[in-house]
């Protein structure tokens, strides 16, 4: 009877609007008509994830060049659920006939944690014998359980329990006033919390006890700032308008702005991903990028002491960039006018729920797009540009990523991502020596050295899907000072190394030579340069894993190894380290090392479809200046056109203020803009 219901619902939407995009999220409506159609097969399920069965590429690109007459792709969904008994399976169901057609039974894994899970945890601490007792054995009185929080997080891997039970670590803290923060009073132990059972199976209880911290709160919010002198007086206001609107036009989730054509998909695990970018370039519509995302990261902490070896969230992974975002604020997360777009996902039991606002999308000012003054007669242009961010934020436990997206003028393409929030923190007692592997930012407070590593999938399409990537390093020119070749000794020039092979592509930034990647389309050259069109990843941010070859994080986070892998395309490989990531013992590794294994030595990535994969990020040594709240920290990558464009193409973008060398002869007029929005006039 729900199902009949659900489907004509279904039938009520569909014949009263357009069909979705085939790369459109799942709406509301068909995420409980999934539920509705495996409910009915299979019973009583708990569901970790629908979300959207991404059309095959070679259907999609199909589809796209000619939307008339080829077959449109199906709409499915790809689902995990959770059976009694904890077993996992992961189907697909075709919307369109209405039916599962696949549907197994996935043993020794667990999928990733859901805030629901998470959310469960700190109510049975609170109320378990054990952990009652230890918070007793260190300061807090069983009255003032109401004031013990813990964050709850995956256990990662621990060989004492293995895959088969679904675990969490629970990470504590004491709250001596509802507004104080936690992070100040860490406690000492972390009891382990069994999902199924919804019980405490086990905690980890350091050698040397830390009694809970007696230090006076150390407080951002308001109340704490008022107390403690308010706030500064000396900031004035910075209003951002746009009274003629918007540059940009959004059909559906495609945005149309400064020649660029995007379709904005979404999902529980990726969060933003940008599908079908391509760059009008005076009337021709060339393709760029077939798909970029986020697809996973680690955090590695740098303590060896036990149990802190467990701490390397794989937040994408275990979580979910998706299920973590925040719904964002006019005026606070975002500036200026905005348009905004939701989020749909599945709850445990199978209801459709929606994050309001999940994604941004706004123009800002970018400063100077490009400027020139003649010294000899002062002529000159100076012309301002912009920039369209999609931007995301999600919150993991104490840590907040800022995800902006952001398409330039003149056909580069940037992520940045800024890391706030709180640092993850542990007790130490009065004069304990944190032997390297943490600082103390307050009072018996210890916060651990750790990385964020990010990885970014590249699906390059530059010009058509056939494309190469190379290495390229900015290296000395041959011969010795005073020889033919050489004399003056100043040459140096770009050394471009192909990658042939997966193997070849396993590379690392190296600054000494200024290292970038090129992907090519080998098969175009541009008419003047004589060079392969290509996009040049240029990233500076990219520390190498620290953790040891052989180690844990280093098995189970394989696709951080290298700051670049390059893959041939398969349609099932969008997860670098595995599709389920929580409690993996990295034995074998999943994802990319895999991969790349099965694919063997003489798999060609030469002029054909590639994906490259990119690690970077930051290593943070904390200070105080990171607490009680972090300010945020960017970090930044590009992907520019190089031997794209047979010139500069933003010189149709009007100029802020011109002045030729004939006008400056004559006194003429100049080009000056007036009007506040980069238009211009004559004056």
């Amino acid at each position: 009877m729900v199902l009949d219901r659900l489907q004509q619902l279904t039938h009520q939407v569909s014949a009263t609007s357009p069909p979705p995009h085939p790369l459109d999220p799942l709406s509301t409506v068909e995420i409980d008509a999934v539920v509705g159609i495996v409910r009915k097969e299979h019973g009583s399920l708990n569901f970790n994830a629908v979300t959207l069965y991404e059309p095959r590429k070679a259907h999609m690109m199909a589809w796209v060049a000619d939307p008339e007459n080829a077959p449109r792709p199906a709409r499915a969904a790809d689902i995990v659920a959770i059976a009694p008994g904890g077993k996992i399976y992961d189907g697909v169901v075709d919307l369109d006939q209405k039916k599962i057609i696949k549907w197994q039974h996935t043993p020794n894994v667990q999928p990733l944690i859901t805030m629901e899970d998470l959310q469960e945890v700190e109510h049975v601490v609170r109320k378990d014998a054990k952990v009652i007792e230890q918070c007793g054995i260190i300061g807090i009185p069983k009255e003032d359980m109401h004031k013990v929080y813990c964050d709850p997080w995956t256990i990662g891997y621990d060989e004492r329990f293995g895959t088969g039970v679904r675990l969490q670590q629970a990470l504590m803290y004491y709250r001596p006033h509802p507004d104080d923060s936690q992070y100040t009073y860490p406690l000492d132990f972390c009891p382990i919390y069994n999902a199924e059972t919804k019980e405490i199976i086990h905690i980890d209880v350091p050698p040397v006890r830390r009694p809970v911290s007696k230090a006076a709160p150390n407080n951002y919010h308001p109340a704490a700032v008022e107390k403690e002198g308010g706030y500064r007086t000396d900031i004035k206001p910075i209003h951002i308008t746009q009274p003629e609107g918007v540059s940009f036009e959004v059909k559906g989730r495609t945005i149309e702005w400064q020649n660029w054509n995007i379709h904005v998909g979404f999902n529980y695990r990726e969060g933003i991903v940008l599908n079908n970018i391509t760059f009008n370039d005076k009337g021709n519509v060339r393709p760029v990028f077939w798909r970029l995302s986020l697809a996973e990261m680690v955090v590695p902490y740098g303590n060896p002491e036990h149990p802190h070896q467990r701490k390397h969230a794989f937040d994408l992974g275990e979580y979910g960039g998706g299920y973590m975002t925040n719904s964002l604020t006019l005026g606070c997360d975002c500036k200026g006018a905005i348009h905004y777009m939701d989020a749909a996902f599945v709850n445990r039991a199978g209801a459709s729920t929606i994050i309001k606002n999940a994604i941004c999308i706004h123009e800002e000012d970018a400063g100077i797009l490009f400027k020139h003054t003649d010294f000899r007669d002062e002529s000159m242009v100076v012309t301002r540009g912009r920039k369209l961010i999609i931007s995301q934020i999600f919150t993991a436990a104490n840590y907040e990523y800022c995800v902006y997206w952001i398409f330039h003028q003149d056909g580069t393409i940037q992520l940045e991502i800024k890391l706030t929030g709180i640092l993850n923190t542990y007790a130490m007692n009065p004069g304990e020596d944190t032997k390297g592997w943490g600082t103390e930012v307050y009072p018996g407070v210890n916060a651990h050295n750790h990385q964020h590593l990010f990885c970014l999938r590249v699906d390059p399409n530059i010009d058509g899907p056939s494309n190469t990537v190379f290495q390229v390093d900015a290296v000395q020119g041959p011969g010795e000072v005073g020889s033919a070749e050489n004399k003056y000794g100043n040459a140096f020039y770009a050394k471009k190394t192909k990658y042939s092979t997966p193997l070849e592509a396993m590379s690392d930034y190296d600054g000494s030579t200024s290292r970038t990647w090129d992907m090519a389309n080998t098969n175009k050259l541009n008419p003047y340069s004589k060079k392969p069109v290509s996009y040049k990843l240029v990233s500076r941010d990219v520390p190498p894993l620290l953790p040891k070859a052989g180690g844990l994080v280093w098995k189970r986070a394989g696709f951080a190894r290298h700051a670049v892998h390059v893959t041939k395309y398969d349609d099932d490989q969008v997860h670098p380290a595995g599709r389920h990531v929580p409690q993996t013992s990295g034995e074998p590794s999943e994802g990319l090392p895999a991969w790349i294994e099965a694919a063997g030595p003489s798999c060609s990535i030469d002029n054909t479809d590639v994906v490259l994969w990119h690690t970077f990020g930051l290593t943070h040594f904390p200070a105080p200046e990171d607490y009680p709240i972090m300010p945020a920290e960017p970090m930044t990558l590009l992907l520019r056109p190089r031997n794209f464009f047979d010139r500069n193409p933003v010189l149709d973008v009007p100029p802020s203020f011109a002045r030729t060398p004939t006008q400056v002869a004559a006194n003429a007029s100049s080009c000056v803009c007036k009007k506040g929005d980069g238009s211009s006039i004559l004056v």
